[in-house]
């Protein structure tokens, strides 16, 4: 009788658990984007007088909208107190659209002191899944790395709970949203603050219509084009190099 008595008991616990388990397909969310300005700019005498006027971390809050498994993704303010120099504030009009249902991604960057509407398919990225959990606003978050432009590796952490397979700016593919991410060699990182699931304004969700299109491929070549004698010279080192890289893998982020 009290195997009988217990066995009840589990089966009522664990349905009432199954019951309150819920799975967002509407939200808001809220992130923090932290960046190393230090480490970003290098070590040249340039840097090192520009660093003395300006804090160490550049702290950002962007959006990441989504319902109808489409998302927008798009700057919402700065840190309070904190002032940067234009240069740094330019990529804040920045605008991600994403469908993910059709496998599109239309982005609206700032680039280069021009206007770039991009529309192209959205990247495939393979992730490896890690024993190792985490919880960030709430939600308890899976560890998974991939890597993109070849050999820059990304750790994320996602939930599983909030269904749309997406995350800040193009980065995407796994089962869940992304909650948490970091990019080493761009020594930056994003953290969900907060998870908002109340008046979703869903007419927002939509792509920039513009007169012209690039492909990333396109956007990629006339970047590499346009900033090829950048921080060149008789001695190319190993930092300006860098340097460089990280402006471009920024820039197609």
């Amino acid at each position: 009788m009290k195997k009988i008595f217990l066995f009840a008991f589990v089966f009522v616990l664990y349905s009432g658990i199954a019951k309150a388990q819920i799975f967002i397909d509407k939200a808001s969310i809220e992130f923090e984007v932290t960046s190393n300005i230090k480490k970003n700019m290098g070590e040249n005498d340039w840097a090192e007088q520009m660093l003395s006027k300006l804090p160490m971390f550049k702290k950002e809050y962007y959006d990441f909208i989504f319902a109808d498994n489409k998302s927008i993704y798009q700057f919402n303010r700065l840190a309070e107190k904190e002032k940067y120099p234009i240069y740094m504030t330019q990529e804040n009009k920045n605008k991600w659209y994403t469908d993910y249902s059709q496998g599109i991604i239309n982005t609206d960057k700032e680039l280069i002191g021009a206007k770039f509407n991009i529309s192209d398919s959205l990247p495939k990225m393979e992730w490896r899944l890690i024993n190792e959990n985490r919880i960030i606003a709430g939600f308890n978050c899976k560890k998974a790395v991939s890597k993109i432009f070849d050999s820059v590796f990304v750790f994320a952490f996602y939930t599983d709970e909030i269904v749309i397979s997406g995350g800040p700016n193009n980065i995407n593919g796994l089962p869940g949203m992304i909650l948490g991410l970091t990019i080493p060699r761009l020594f930056t990182s994003w953290i969900a603050t907060k998870v908002s699931v109340n008046a979703i304004d869903a007419s927002i969700i939509k792509p920039t219509i513009a007169k012209k299109y690039y492909t990333n491929k396109a956007l990629k070549d006339l970047l590499y084009e346009r900033t090829k004698d950048w921080w060149d010279g008789d001695d190319v080192s190993d930092e300006n190099k860098q340097q460089k890289n990280r402006f471009l893998w920024t820039s197609l982020l």
